[in-house]
This record gives C-alpha cells, sequence and structure tokens, in this order.
C-alpha cells in the first residue's frame, strides 16, 4: 500500500513536470508568432510562458522547477539552430526569474485568490517589475558576451526584455489563478451581462486597436465594468483579450501604431498594456476586499445580535417592591 501511494505521487509529479513544459513550450510558441527583433535580440511584447512559470509555482510550489527549465530548455533551443553558452544562460535566467518572483511573493505572504489590494500591488511590483530583472539581465548579458548584442544598446533590449517578461505575469498569470475559483455558473441574470461584456471587450478592443483615430481609451470603461461587476475573473480575461488584440495591432503597424518605428511601438505596446492590466488587477482586488469585508461585517453583526439575544434577561415574575405587603399591614 505504501509503494503504491509512493508510486503514484511520482507519477502525479512527472505528469505535473511534463504538463509545465509541455505549456512553457507551446505558450513560447505561441508568443514567439509576435516576435520582434531589437539590434539583433529577439523579444515579444508579451511573453506568456513566464506567466504560466509563475502561476505554477503558486498551484504546486517550487518543487515543479524541473518543468520550467525544460520548457525554456526546449523554447530557447527551437529559436535559433546551434545551443550556445549563451542560450543556456538564457535558459537559467528564465528559469531563475519566476523562481525569484515566488520567493519574493511567499516572502511578503502573497495570496494567490488575489483577494485583497496588497495581493494585487504585490504581483504588480514583486511577481512582475522585480521578479523579471533576472530573466532580463541575464538573457541580455548573455547577448552581449556572444556580441549579438552592441554595448551602446544593452539598455535598449534589456527594457524590451523586461517588459515582454513583466507583461506575461501581469497579463497572464491572474487568468491562470482565477481558473482554480472557476465553478459551474448559475444561469441567472448575471449571464446575460457577462455575454454584453465579452462582445463589448471584444469590439473596444478592435475599435481602439485598429482605428486610426487614436481611441486606445476606449477599451478602460469596459475594463472598469469587468472590475466593478465581476472583480477578477471578469477583469483579467478582458485584460489579456485587449493586450492581444494590441500586439495583433502593433506588430501588424495598425492603427495608432501605424507610422511608427519598431521601438516606439514596443514603448506603446507596453504602456498600453501595462495600463490595462494594472487597472483590471489591482481595481479587481479592490472590489473583492470591500466585499470581503461588507461580508465581514454583516457576520459579525448576526453574531452580535445571536449574543445579545442570549445575554438579555429572560421575563421574570414581576419584583414584589410594590406589592402590597404583608397580611394584616395598613393598605
Amino acid at each position: 500500500m505504501i509503494r503504491s501511494k509512493e508510486a503514484r505521487r511520482r507519477a502525479v509529479y512527472v505528469a505535473q513536470i511534463l504538463g509545465v513544459t509541455g505549456a512553457y513550450y507551446l505558450s513560447g510558441r505561441l508568443g514567439l508568432t509576435r516576435q520582434v527583433v531589437v539590434d539583433g535580440a529577439v523579444v515579444t511584447p508579451l511573453w506568456p510562458p513566464t506567466g504560466i512559470s509563475l502561476a505554477a509555482l503558486l498551484y504546486f510550489g517550487a518543487r515543479i522547477w524541473p518543468g520550467i527549465a525544460l520548457g525554456a530548455l526546449f523554447t530557447v533551443s527551437a529559436i535559433g539552430d546551434a545551443f550556445t553558452w549563451s542560450r543556456m544562460g538564457i535558459v537559467l535566467g528564465n528559469t531563475l526569474a519566476p523562481l525569484a518572483a515566488y520567493a519574493l511573493l511567499r516572502k511578503v505572504g502573497f495570496r494567490s485568490e488575489l483577494a485583497r489590494l496588497r495581493d494585487g500591488a504585490c504581483l504588480v511590483f514583486l511577481g512582475a517589475f522585480a521578479g523579471m530583472l533576472v530573466s532580463a539581465t541575464a538573457g541580455s548579458v548573455m547577448l552581449l558576451l556572444d556580441d549579438k548584442v552592441p554595448s551602446g544598446r544593452f539598455w535598449l533590449v534589456w527594457a524590451s526584455w523586461w517588459a515582454g517578461d513583466a507583461m506575461g505575469v501581469l497579463v497572464v498569470t491572474p487568468v491562470l489563478l482565477v481558473l482554480r475559483r472557476v465553478r459551474r455558473p448559475r444561469l441567472d441574470e448575471r449571464w446575460a451581462e457577462a455575454c454584453v461584456l465579452a462582445v463589448a471587450v471584444v469590439l473596444a478592443g478592435l475599435i481602439s486597436t485598429r482605428s486610426s483615430l487614436s481611441m486606445i481609451y476606449l477599451v478602460f470603461p469596459v475594463i472598469i465594468w469587468a472590475a466593478l461587476r465581476f472583480q477578477l475573473p471578469g477583469s483579467a480575461p478582458c485584460a489579456l483579450v485587449v493586450s492581444v488584440l494590441a500586439i495583433m495591432a502593433g506588430t501588424d503597424s495598425l492603427g495608432p501604431f501605424a507610422g511608427h518605428t519598431l521601438m516606439e511601438i514596443m514603448i506603446n505596446l507596453t504602456v498600453l498594456n501595462a495600463c490595462v492590466a494594472l487597472t483590471a488587477l489591482l481595481l479587481g482586488a479592490i472590489v473583492a476586499e470591500h466585499q470581503n469585508i461588507r461580508r465581514e461585517t454583516e457576520h459579525a453583526v448576526v453574531e452580535l445580535e445571536a449574543l445579545v439575544e442570549q445575554l438579555a434577561p429572560l421575563p421574570g415574575p414581576p419584583s414584589g417592591r410594590y406589592d402590597d405587603g404583608p397580611p394584616g399591614a395598613p393598605r
């Protein structure tokens, strides 16, 4: 029996590693379909594997790191023919970056439910902005040592690398964390609102990213609507849809991205995706936190009412203070 349980546990562990490896590789290949070359370095405005890696660590713990390393190895190997020491350094950086982000989040008591404002802020500043410094620095340094990047353009490549990895965490990780709480929805009036919201975010995303009138701001009322009405389960997928549509339009130089240089497009995409992700994540967390506080307050009021009822004096016979007195006493 003990051996059977141990074998089952090992089989589950191997399946988890293979699943993370496959998800990393497939998402990496998908991200590379919109790759851009900045001074010889291949970067993407949104690198989904970083978001998948951090979500996998939050789900399964640090023991899942071999799946991240294998996924990074296969993805980097598919980019070029020769596998050099610089590519091995990139694999190492892509493995250590989500591990560093995971360690920072664990250090501050991060909760993957994202039901508090502090959790949203920690995911932004520690998980995305701080953790992805590792991969951007390792990758850029390796390319510099391999003479793939001119020394004068190092910081440009570094900033592009860091932005793509950080956007992967901001946009992809919240969606994957929300999936854990997905339950079979009830058929009520919110279904109609959710369908209208889905149509609205696609239309707003297409119009704002492909119109020459520069109406990028059109997506924010829809993101705010999703966060206020559906919290993170509604705002996170909307942010992902908007980011994907923006990246498709930006890499094709359509709409507001037409007529700009590659670097200007990368900056605009980074700012837009960051603003959309921050609005969806932080506002969704604020609304969820306020709802939790309201529920806790209502529960405390109910408990207080029950306690008052228990401590209230029971009705009894009237006091003898105003009785007629003992027999024979004057009336």
